[in-house]
Formats: C-alpha cells, structure tokens, sequence
C-alpha cells in the first residue's frame, strides 16, 4: 500500500491503496506500520506522497455504510493512530500533496512538518461536517496545531482550496509544479535534516506538546465521537452524501 523508494537517506514512501487512496482498516495500520519502520531505520526524512491524481481522498465512506457500527468501531481507533505516528514521528516528514487532499488526506498532509503541493486541479480541505461526521480528537488537534487561524471557517465551512489558495491560507507551505514536486520535497527535508538529529526530535516534541496534551485528554470526547459516527443517523448522512457527491451524470 505504500511503495518505497529512496534518495540517499531520505525515504520516498507513496501510497498506492485503490482509485483513490481512501483511508480504511488497512491503510492505516499500513501508514503505521511504515512510521515504525521508517523511525527505526537509518534513513533521515521521510517524504510521503500519492499516487497518481490523487494524495488522499479521506476516509473510505462506502465501507463505512457498508460495515456499519462494528466496522466504525473498528476503523477509528486505527485511523486516529495513523495520523499520530506521522504528526508524532520524531524525523522529519515532508508531504508532497501530488492531487487531491481531502479529509483525512488533508489531516495526514497537516501531520508533516513541511507541506509541498503541486499546482493543477487538485483541492485540499476538511469537509468532514458536509459528510455529517464529527472529528474524532486526533485529527482535530493536528488541524489546530497546523492551522489554527483557520481552524473555525475550515471545519464549520468545509471549504476545499487549490494549490495556490491553500498557500495564501498557509495549509501548505510551498507550491511548484507537478513534475518538481519529490524533488522540491526532498529539498524542504535538506535543512531538518541538517540539525542534529536528537536537537530536532527535542525541539519537535516540545513545539508539538500542547498538541499532545490535548490528544491524552481526548478520550472521552473519542467515546462519543465513535457513537455519533455509529449512529444509524450518521450512517445516512454518509449515503446521502456519498449519493450527492459521487452521483453519475
């Protein structure tokens, strides 16, 4: 689900997980399991990115209608741990957005700490409440700590932005062209890895603290959270949205 390549030390992981690589089960103990091994490796930067058209499209909706309850109840936890190794990895992580970053792509794009998009068609944003779900805490506090100026109007608006209008609203922090986009990934991980890497493990651990309170004392606010995405209520807000959004002409 994600193929690995690498330049000197730095590791070129892209996903490859379906049309749309659209976060489920597998996917994310996937993108865990690749943080462990990524952090115990001698390789000094991970650069993560997509496939194709597209870095991620967010959470898989149809298998969450399908599965139902047990499947959310399931499926949370293991996202909510993916996007915390990433936002918690003690090396450098570079995202290249390569397309779109929707949802749960956006979040695992604002877990890095450094975000490369490519200029094109793709869109970048959080409309978890136009789905009609809620955030669970992880990935809402990688959102404040990311964009907090923005916070409210992104996750009450749901709004998705181009390239160049996420880097005005500093989501991302450059744009280049599609095909310069490893290559200006790679580069933005030059001068992390350029600090001793203990000096940077501290330093990122300390800026990303409060963060990480805030993640410790999320669990009760977790347990409602995974009702409400439970609820037959939610359930059809999924459909209704899925058939909205994805309806054919």
């Amino acid at each position: 689900m994600l193929a690995v390549a690498h330049r000197d030390r730095i590791r070129i992981a892209t996903i490859s997980h379906g049309k749309a690589n659209a976060f489920d089960i597998e996917l994310s103990h996937a993108i865990t399991r690749a943080i462990a091994d990524f952090e115990s490796s001698s390789d000094t930067a991970l650069v993560l990115t997509g496939r194709g058209a597209m870095f991620s499209a967010g959470v898989d909706l149809p298998r969450i209608v399908e599965h139902g309850a047990p499947y959310v109840r399931e499926f949370l936890p293991a996202l909510s741990a993916s996007l915390l190794a990433v936002f918690a990895c003690p090396k450098p992580v570079v995202a290249a957005v390569n397309g779109h970053a929707i949802a749960g792509g956006c979040i695992l794009a604002a877990a890095a700490d450094h975000r490369v998009m490519a200029r094109g068609t793709g869109r970048i944003g959080i409309p978890e409440l136009r789905v009609g779900v809620p955030f669970p805490t992880v990935p809402l506090e990688i959102m404040r700590f990311a964009a907090a100026r923005h916070l409210q109007s992104m996750v009450y608006g749901g709004t998705t932005f181009s390239a160049d209008e996420a880097l005005a609203q500093g989501i991302v922090d450059a744009v280049v062209e599609p095909d310069a986009l490893v290559d200006a990934a790679a580069a933005a991980a030059q001068p992390l890895v350029s600090l001793p890497p203990t000096v940077f493990a501290l330093t990122k651990r300390a800026v990303r603290a409060p963060a990480m309170q805030q993640i410790r004392l999320g669990e009760a606010t977790d347990r409602e959270v995974t009702e409400a995405w439970a609820a037959p209520a939610t359930l059809d807000h999924i459909r209704e949205y899925i058939a909205r959004t994805f309806k054919k002409p």
